[in-house]
C-alpha cells in the first residue's frame, strides 16, 4: 500500500513542538534524561507499527473496491489519518513530510533536523541502536547544504561537522562535505587545521580531506577522489 505521511510539514512551530519536543532530550548531558527520551522514542516507534500494521490490514480488507472508492472508505480513511498522527510524532517518521523544495531555512521542522544530526553526531551508538536512518541522514544533510542558513543554522552546521571529522567514519559521513563547503568559513577552516594537527589519526585524515576540498571546490567529492586521497595521489583540480 501507499504509505501516508499526513503533512506535519505544514504545522507551526508550537505544533512540532507539542509533538517531538521531548525529542531534545535525545542529545542531553544527562543519561537519565536520555534514557528518558529514549523510552518515549521506543514507545512512538511502537505506535508508528501498531497504526502501520491496522493500514495494511484495512488496505487489505478494501482492496475488492475501486481505488477511489478504497481511498475513501471511512475506516481505511481513518487509519491512515491516525497512522500519519503517530508518524508525526516520532523519529525518524516526523521528519518525512519535509518541503517539496528541499528549502529548510524557514521550516518549523529545522531544528528537529539538526536535532536528529546531532544526536547522530554525538551518541552514535544510541542512534545507530534505535532509528538507523542512514537515508534519512543522507537526504537531510544534502537538503540542508543546498540552501542559504541563517548565522546561528551555520554556526550549529559548522559544530557538526568538527565533531564528525574527530571520529571515526560512520555511513554516509562523507555527505557533510557539502554542508562543509555550504557553510565555509575562516572558523571552520580554523577549527579543521586544528584537527590536522591533531593527535587523532581519524581526525588528521578526515579533517585534511575535507580542508583540501575547500581550496577545491570545483572538484567532486567522489569515493575515487577519496581513495586517492587516501593513497596521497588526490588529482589536481580541474
Amino acid at each position: 500500500m501507499t504509505e501516508e505521511a499526513g503533512s506535519p510539514g505544514a504545522d507551526d512551530a508550537c505544533a512540532w513542538g507539542e509533538r517531538l519536543g521531548w525529542a531534545f532530550g535525545l542529545i542531553a548531558d544527562d543519561p537519565a534524561v536520555r534514557s528518558a527520551a529514549l523510552d518515549q522514542l521506543a514507545e512512538a516507534q511502537e505506535q508508528v507499527e501498531d497504526a502501520l500494521g491496522r493500514c495494511n490490514e484495512l488496505w487489505r480488507l478494501t482492496m475488492p473496491l475501486e481505488a477511489e472508492e478504497q481511498y475513501q472508505e471511512p475506516a481505511f480513511r481513518e487509519a491512515r489519518r491516525r497512522y500519519g498522527r503517530a508518524r508525526g510524532r516520532s523519529l525518524p517518521d516526523g521528519l518525512w513530510g519535509r518541503p517539496a523544495s528541499g528549502d529548510l531555512a524557514h521550516w518549523p521542522g529545522l531544528p528537529y533536523v539538526l536535532l536528529f544530526l546531532e544526536w547522530e553526531a554525538r551518541y552514535p551508538q544510541e542512534w545507530t541502536h534505535h532509528p538507523k536512518a542512514w537515508g534519512t541522514k543522507q537526504s537531510l544533510l544534502r537538503d540542508l547544504a543546498l540552501v542559504h542558513q541563517p548565522e546561528a543554522i551555520r554556526a550549529k552546521l559548522t559544530d557538526l561537522v568538527e565533531i564528525v571529522v574527530h571520529r571515526a567514519y560512520r555511513c554516509k559521513d562523507r555527505e557533510y562535505v557539502r554542508v562543509a563547503r555550504a557553510v565555509d568559513s575562516a572558523d571552520l577552516r580554523g577549527r579543521l587545521d586544528r584537527a590536522v594537527e591533531s593527535d587523532s589519526p581519524w581526525a588528521r585524515c578526515q579533517a585534511g580531506y575535507v580542508r583540501w576540498l575547500l581550496d577545491r571546490p570545483d572538484l567532486p567529492n567522489t569515493r575515487r577522489v577519496w581513495r586517492a586521497w587516501l593513497a596521497g595521489q588526490a588529482p589536481a583540480s580541474r
